[in-house]
């Protein structure tokens, strides 16, 4: 797929936030696509063994597609919730495919369009995450997405909150929620559940 220019992008941020559903799926697989490539190239860059940060790769998204025709913060926040959607997808088909693939025990060529991303959790545990936000989303959707902004696109408390056009004390309050409701849910026998309170931004707090 083709890159969409900066002012299409915009535009269709702008239609999204105007309340239409088609836009607001036409935006994802642009997005989607966007992060394929930038992933592809910069892997192609690092040495053998390194992997890349999903959430650098969401920014550098936004910078791309976007460039100087910033929307402001109430577009800018659909372009976030599509981005981590789409980092969520990537990343939990990487996690099943490798689980996949340690099950069968087949040894093959990894080619470079499949990227090597990295967020702090493991394969089984970003596949447990996945399944307790599909139920989340479920039961509150805005919840839900909170989390795939922090944990997948990176963004801090007072960023979401603005994206989401409510206020950083609510952000605050339904993240004490969202994190004993995961921790609960994917603490199972011995395994850690993944680290969502420092991950964003690179794992800090």
């Amino acid at each position: 797929m083709e890159t969409v220019p900066p002012k299409s992008v915009t535009q269709l941020l702008q239609t999204v936030a105007g309340g239409d559903r088609q836009a607001a799926a036409e935006l994802l697989p642009v997005v989607y696509a966007e992060l394929r490539k930038l992933a592809k190239s910069r892997l192609a860059k690092l040495s053998p063994g390194q992997t890349l940060q999903a959430t650098a790769l969401v920014h550098e998204a936004y910078l791309k597609l976007i460039g100087d025709a910033d929307p402001g913060w109430e577009n800018r926040g659909h372009f976030f919730a599509a981005a981590a959607r789409a980092m969520r997808d990537i990343l939990v088909d990487q996690a099943r495919r490798k689980a996949s693939l340690k099950r069968g025990g087949d040894l093959r060529r990894v080619e470079v369009g499949e990227v090597e991303l990295t967020v702090d959790a493991g394969t089984e545990d970003l596949v447990a995450l996945d399944a307790a936000l599909t139920r989340l989303e479920q039961e509150d959707e805005r919840k839900a997405q909170i989390v795939n902004l922090r944990y997948f696109a990176g963004l801090e408390r007072e960023e979401i909150a603005a994206a989401l056009g409510v206020t950083t004390r609510t952000i605050d309050r339904e993240w004490r929620y969202i994190i004993a409701r995961l921790h609960k849910e994917l603490s199972v026998g011995s395994r850690e559940a993944p680290d969502l309170e420092n991950h964003a931004r690179g794992s800090q707090p």
